[in-house]
């Protein structure tokens, strides 16, 4: 019986005691479900919600195994021409060329601009964040040695990515990504996982306003106090080109240049519409226990089809040119999946939404007990080309 027809009113005062204890008409109540699905079914409507709310105390701990893997055999089983999608993709070093290329004249455009004046600060947001939010999956897709057959030019192309973003993270960012994806969900491994520091202090409206505009620091420094790198050849070559490179823009165009690009990785992993693929990746939403969601909206333009996040880690060897044919190649694997439709709304809810917060992330426990340092070492030598 709706609360209309039973509850009891003397005035204005509600008679609570036909509610069961309750104390508002909202409570219990649930915010829309924020997640579409492309093809529903018995299993998800797409509409309702799957399951109950997370704990907002706690991680969710999953017992299983990460799901790409057994994904990734079902759909090579399926669809065994999937291994033609695989391989490198020519296009990524022009469109790196050309971003950086674009990076390095606005800087320079810029570089008789007062750094807080309205059209320095629009330009670094609105074409420098986006320009460097596209280095950061460049970054991303080379890492997966996805732009050239070998290893040491695809490595050489990311240290020339990293240009513009003004902090050299290219190297430690590989090893750290490689982990990501064998060791998905693993506590002490996947530095893509919040701490539980950051669960105690961020976790309400004013904590996740802070950590969604100060992401970028998040991830560039959560890292190094999980899991600390033995660093390589590559980590020396990528700081010292990078240091080399601010030095002579500083030396010959001044300070404004370089903060140009300095404010423009800021913006890129702050509130910046394309930023929503950090949080969307890889957070539970609406009561699932999915670990990993798709966006495929025209946002991924721009972003190197990260986007196809459930394809990408499903076939991390299948390129950013090719992702989508992939999803049409099995879409009765990838559209019954729940996706989001919006990635800057995936930012405004994550900060609204109860539902969702630091804690909506799905942990499990590590394969094995090693030291994380003896980890961290054993797997290095692969870097050591």
């Amino acid at each position: 019986m709706a609360a209309q027809s039973v509850c009891k009113r003397t005035g204005s005062e509600i008679d609570f005691s036909y509610f069961g204890g309750a104390e508002s008409f909202t409570e219990g109540k649930r915010s829309s479900r924020r997640t579409t699905v492309v093809s529903p079914s018995e299993q998800d409507d797409g509409v309702s919600y799957p399951g109950p709310p997370k704990d907002p105390t706690e991680f969710l701990w999953i017992m299983t195994e990460e799901p790409h893997r057994s994904r990734r055999m079902a759909i090579m089983k399926a669809h065994p021409e999937v291994t033609k999608l695989m391989g490198y993709e020519p296009l990524t070093k022009y469109v790196v060329l050309a971003v950086v290329a674009l990076q390095l004249y606005l800087a320079m455009y810029l570089r008789h601009s007062h750094p807080l004046s309205f059209r320095f600060l629009f330009l670094a947001y609105a074409v420098g964040g986006t320009a460097n939010q596209n280095l950061f999956l460049a970054i991303h897709e080379i890492t997966h040695n996805l732009a050239f057959k070998g290893i040491n030019a695809n490595k050489a192309l990311a240290v020339f990515a990293n240009l513009p973003i003004g902090v050299p993270y290219f190297a430690a960012f590989k090893k750290y990504h490689i982990e990501h994806h064998k060791h998905l969900g693993e506590d002490g491994i996947d530095t893509d996982l919040p701490t539980n520091f950051e669960l105690l202090c961020l976790n309400n409206v004013l904590g996740k306003t802070f950590f969604a505009t100060f992401q970028i620091f998040f991830y560039a420094l959560r890292p190094g106090f999980v899991r600390m790198q033995t660093p390589t050849r590559w980590h020396l070559y990528n700081v010292i080109v990078q240091l080399l490179f601010n030095y002579v823009l500083v030396r010959t165009f001044g300070i404004r240049p370089l903060l140009y690009l300095l404010f423009s990785s800021f913006f890129a992993g702050s509130l910046h519409p394309c930023a929503g693929h950090f949080i969307a990746e890889h957070y539970i939403w609406d009561g699932l226990n999915q670990e990993t969601y798709s966006y495929y909206g025209p946002l991924n333009i721009l972003a190197y089809n990260v986007g196809y996040h459930n394809e990408h880690h499903d076939f991390p060897s299948i390129p950013w040119t090719r992702l989508p044919a992939l999803r049409a190649l099995a879409p009765e694997f990838y559209d019954i999946l729940p996706s989001h439709p919006s990635w800057p709304m995936v930012i405004v809810n994550f900060i609204r939404d109860k539902e969702v917060g630091i804690f909506a992330r799905g942990k499990r426990t590590a394969k094995n007990n090693k030291p994380k340092h003896e980890s961290s070492s054993s797997s290095s030598s692969s870097d050591q080309e």
